[in-house]
This record gives structure tokens, sequence and C-alpha cells, in this order.
């Protein structure tokens, strides 16, 4: 028997606590093993989802068309097309679905019992790859024994199973029909989907950001990729005063003040009483965009102007204008300005906000840093969330790992060091913590924030956002954004497969599952990069973004079988989707099919692998005699 030293033999007492007989011991060895050889569960990739709260659910609730192509294989011979989309709307929208039908005709025993029937037998074909113990715990609570008990219906020979329960099923019908379809197709969504993938851009461009984050707190299994974006209101809520003044352009400009006020109870009253002061002529909202926009540009040369390691020296352009001409000097070049008022600009001081500007930002600062649904939400991004995660043999990130012109990782400076590769995104996510968790709200923390949100060096990021010459330059000859290198290297698999690499990657099935770069799918650009290596899965959500990419998203299926990438059309709306069962229209296509993955080849399965080898052990100590086991369970 191999020797055990007092650290591991301590280990194996505590072990025999938790199997303390010979029986529970190998009763558990025998259930790891089995589980080991299942198929391994779905997983479902999602980005860049803008605040666009009735798409994202819509896909959320058909797991990007996983529902559908399971009901269309079961039911093919059996139901008419509008039959089947009947059945998967009602699994999508229970509610709604089921207050419509009641208005259009009356349910009878006879709909609910075939409608049953039919959602049960999705729900038994989708929670084959699971244990019955993990579909159990799956289940709602107050149905878990009656649903467990339908799934599991066995033909016998006298045929007392199936009498048993058609029995449980009439009395389902007589007390409880339209809870029990509610349940069930809450069960179905939940085993279509085993692990959900977050890549990034929760927030801004729709008006209901904070709605999805709600959901997503209710998802079961998740993990968030922080997008720039998200760590802009994740800034915002540290203190980040340039993060706040961003945000807060960010929802005037593209009308969703109601994620502010009616979300987040942050008021703008202040700033919009201050604006009608200093731009007269201006609509209300109008007047607070100018305002905020010009204390944006003050506080982000503050930033700058603090850290220069950052080397974002030429986005100070406040000192460059020319109040007499109307014109700013950006890189050696004159351009004309569209905007001739800037009341609150001292040409000698142009970076500091006049006593009104404090007092207006301070007065936000505290409402953001303060609000309690806002830093409720924050705390779930940074519980669930990060700057990048290895998964089941994936790396998934947002934005970028930054490189130089030739490709190999960029060096850059931070705190008087200097990071590249994985190495920068772990300083960078600390530091993201630490800036919230921290509480210090220590400057050098929340400028960061600000960094990660917009430098053309930030993991994030990764582009020059020309905010200011968009603001206030007609000519959009000055509006071309520069992007670091790895927006050109990304095609190529060696660059891809060094990225992967330098993340502990090196599987033929690994791949890069990439965001925030919209693929421009009418100019002919594709999702699928570097022959197959790296995913950009940012297809389009925003409404905005629908006329430049051609279509409305692209969501990524891994399964046991291999990856699918989805291509979907714009949602319509949610009155469409009930009233004609219409789904979103989406092109599936196989972007790498695999021998069938099982829970073994899964992060999972090397837990599980461990811990049976860990159980082995205990088996030895137990039959060797060095650690008696108790005789009873």
């Amino acid at each position: 028997m191999t020797k055990i030293n007092g650290d591991r033999m301590k280990y194996m007492r505590l072990l025999a606590e938790k199997y303390p007989t010979m029986r529970c011991l190998t009763r558990e060895i025998i259930n790891l093993s089995a589980i080991l050889n299942l198929p391994k569960g779905t997983e479902h990739f999602m980005s860049d989802i803008h605040g666009e709260y009735e798409a994202f659910t819509h896909i959320i609730n058909n797991c990007s068309g996983v529902i559908r192509e399971k009901a269309a294989a079961l039911y093919a011979d059996a139901l008419s097309p509008d039959e089947i989309k009947e059945i998967c709307t009602l699994i999508y929208y229970p509610a709604e679905k089921l207050r419509l039908l009641k208005k259009e005709r009356s349910l009878d025993r006879e709909w609910y019992r075939t409608t049953l029937e039919r959602m049960l037998e999705i729900a038994r074909t989708l929670s084959a790859k699971y244990t019955r113990s993990k579909v159990r715990k799956a289940m709602p609570s107050d149905y878990a024994y009656i649903i467990d008990e339908l799934l599991h219906a066995q033909q016998d020979v006298d045929n007392n199973q199936i009498r048993y329960h058609k029995n449980i099923l009439d009395t389902v019908i007589n007390v409880s029909a339209d809870d029990f379809v509610l349940s069930l197709a809450a069960l179905i969504k939940r085993l279509a989907v085993d692990r959900l993938h977050i890549v990034g851009d929760i927030f801004d461009r729709g008006d209901a950001a904070d709605k999805i984050i709600d959901l997503l707190m209710k998802h079961h299994s998740l993990d968030i990729e922080w997008g720039n974006h998200d760590i802009l209101w994740m800034g915002a809520a540290c203190g980040s005063e340039a993060c706040i003044a961003n945000v807060v352009r960010n929802c005037i400009k593209y009308r969703t003040v109601r994620t502010l006020e009616n979300g987040y109870g942050i008021s703008l009253r202040s700033l919009v009483l201050f604006a009608e002061r200093n731009y007269p002529n201006r609509k209300p909202m109008e007047a607070a965009l100018s305002a905020v926009t010009l204390m944006q540009f003050k506080l982000e040369g503050q930033v700058i102007k603090r850290n220069p390691e950052y080397g974002m020296d030429d986005r100070l352009l406040l000192d460059k204008i020319d109040l007499t001409s109307g014109t700013v000097n950006c890189k050696g070049r004159v351009y004309k300005l569209n905007e001739s008022l800037f009341p609150t600009l001292d040409p000698d001081d142009p970076y500091s906000l006049t006593a009104e500007e404090q007092a207006v930002i301070k007065e936000l600062r505290a409402a953001f840093t303060g609000s309690h649904r806002l830093n409720k939400h924050v705390e779930f991004l940074y519980n669930h969330g990060g700057m990048y995660r290895v998964f089941n043999g994936n790396l998934l990130y947002h934005g970028c790992v930054p490189l130089n012109a030739d490709g190999s990782f960029a060096q850059v400076g931070l705190f008087g060091d200097r990071y590249s590769g994985k190495e920068y995104f772990d300083i960078a996510e600390t530091v993201a913590r630490h800036a919230y968790f921290g509480r210090s709200r220590a400057t050098q923390g929340l400028d960061f924030m600000w960094f990660l949100w917009c430098s053309r060096n930030s993991p994030l990021c990764g582009r020059e956002i020309k905010t200011f010459e968009r603001a206030y330059i007609d000519d959009k000859s000055a509006w071309d954004e520069p992007k670091n290198p790895y927006y050109t290297f990304y095609y190529e698999k060696k660059t891809c497969e060094r990225i992967l690499a330098e993340f502990g990657l090196s599987s033929e099935f690994s791949h890069i599952i990439n965001g925030h770069t919209p693929v421009r799918t009418v100019k002919g650009e594709l999702p699928i990069r570097a022959e197959g290596r790296l995913l950009v899965i940012d297809g389009g959500f925003c409404k905005e973004y629908h006329a430049t990419t051609g279509i409305a998203g692209y969501t990524l299926i891994y399964s046991s079988h291999g990856l699918s990438l989805k291509a979907h059309h714009p949602f319509t709306t949610l009155e469409e989707a009930l009233t004609k069962n219409l789904d979103i229209h989406s092109e599936s296509e196989i972007v790498e099919k695999q021998s069938r993955r099982m829970v073994s080849d899964a992060d999972i399965g090397r837990e599980i692998q461990e811990e049976i080898s860990d159980l082995y052990q205990l088996l030895e100590l137990y039959r060797s005699g060095t650690i008696s086991p108790k005789e009873k369970e």
C-alpha cells in the first residue's frame, strides 16, 4: 500500500466522515463512474446583448433554437409545422400563451391532456443526458414528485403503470392544469441548456439592461465575461467620475434614461437644471447631453493627465480647441467644430470643472454609489464574471489580447510594471475587483476602470474611441477608430493557437469565443476565423446595428455532438410571437462536428475523476484496516 503523508491522511479521515460505511462509499464510486459516461451538457453562448430585453428573452426561452429542433425531430411525422410552432410558443411563454388561447377558444380536457403529454415527451427527451437525480433537482419543487413519476412511466404487462400515470394526469388537469403547464415549460427550458455563457456587453444601446440582469440572476448555471460596456457601469458604481459621465451621456444619447431613472433610481434633475441655465435655447435633454459631454471630456482629461503610462495624451483635445475660429487641431489637422457653445470651458484651464459642474458630478456620484439595485447588479457581475474564462477547453473573452504590429503579445505599462497576455488579464481583473470590493475607492483603481472601458490597450476595448470627434466634428474622416493589431492577426490560425497556449489550452478541440466586434455579414464577413479556431458571436443584437450587420446576432451552441453557430433574424414583438407563433428565424451552421463528447471529456469530468480516485484510496484504507468504517449506514 502507498504510504500516505499526514495532511493526506487528515483529508482521508474527513472524507470518511462523509462516506462512513463501505456500502455508501462503493455506491458513490458507482454513481460517479456512471455520470462520467453521460453526454456532456449543452452550453449556450451569447454576447453583446446591449439592453435588448425582448430579443434576449426570446433567445433565452428558445435556447437558440434547441427546443424547436427537439420538438421538430420528435413530431416531424405526427404534427403539422403550425402545431409544432404552437407547442414551442407555449414552452417559451406559457403564461402569456395560455391567456391568449383562452381568449381565442375554450381549452377542454382533451387539449390539456394532449398538450401535457407532448410537453412531457419533450422533457423526457431532453432529460436523457442527465442523471435522474439532477433532473429531479431541476424540477419546480411543487410538482417535482409528480413530474418525476410521469417522466419515467413504463409500460408493463397489465398496463398498471399506464393507468396509474393516466390517473395522475387526470387529477392534474382537474386541479392545477395551468400551473403544471408552467412548471413543465420551466423544466424544458432548464434541461435544454446546462450552462449559459454571456461573453460581455449587457449594458447600453437598449433600455432594459437592468431587466436582463434580473433575468440572469435567476438562471441556474452561468458565467459572464465582462465587456467594456459592463466595466463602464461597474466603474460608475465604484465611483469613477469619468465612468459616471460616460454612462449618463450614453443614456441620454441613446434615449435609455429609463434604465438610469426607473431601473436604478438615479435622478438627472440636477444635471438638467444646470444644463438649462447654461444652454437656454436648447430642449432640456439636448442641453443635458451638451453639458455632460463637456464634463466627460474634462474628467477624462484629468484621468489621462494623472496616468501618463496609459499613453493616451493624443486624446487630450479640449486644449486644442480655438474658440475664436471654432476649430480644433486633431493630430496636426484642423477641423471645423459643429458646436459653438462651450459655456464652462476655460481656455487657460480646460480640464477643470466649474464649481457648478463639481456639484452636479458630486450628486451623480452619490446616486451611483448609493443605488441599492445598481450595487446588487454590479456585485452579481463581479461574483459571476471576470475578464476571461477557460471552460471545457474553450477560451472566452469579450475584446482582445493586445498584440504588437508584428503579432507578438504587447507589453502594457501599468502601475510601474509591464504585463502581457494572460498575466495582463489577471492583473486587470485583480485591480477591477479591488476598485469595488476594496471600498477604498482609490483614484488609481477608479481611473483604471475608465481605462478598461475605452483604451486601445484595454483587453475589453482594443480600439481608439473617437467620442470627441463624433460629438464635435462633422467630417467623418476624423471618426475612424484604429484597432489593436489583434483584429488583423485573429484571422490567422497560428496567432489563435499561440493565444490558446498562453491560457493553457492546446487541444485540437479548443477555440476562442470572442464578442465585441459586430460581424458585417452584408459585407461578406464571417464569424468563423483562423480555420475555425476563433468564433465571433457579436452579430448585432442591438437594433441600431441591424442595418450594418444584416442580421440580429449570432449565438453559439456547444452540445455533446459539437459546435453550431446560430445566425438570428431580427425579433419582431412579443405580441407577434404569441399571436402568430413567430419564432426568431435562425440559420444553423455546424462549426465542428465531434465524436460524442461525454462528461468525462468536460472540466467537471476531470473533477469527478479526481474524486473517484480519492474514493478508491479511501476504499483501500477501509479494506486494509488503516481507517475503520462504521458497520451500519
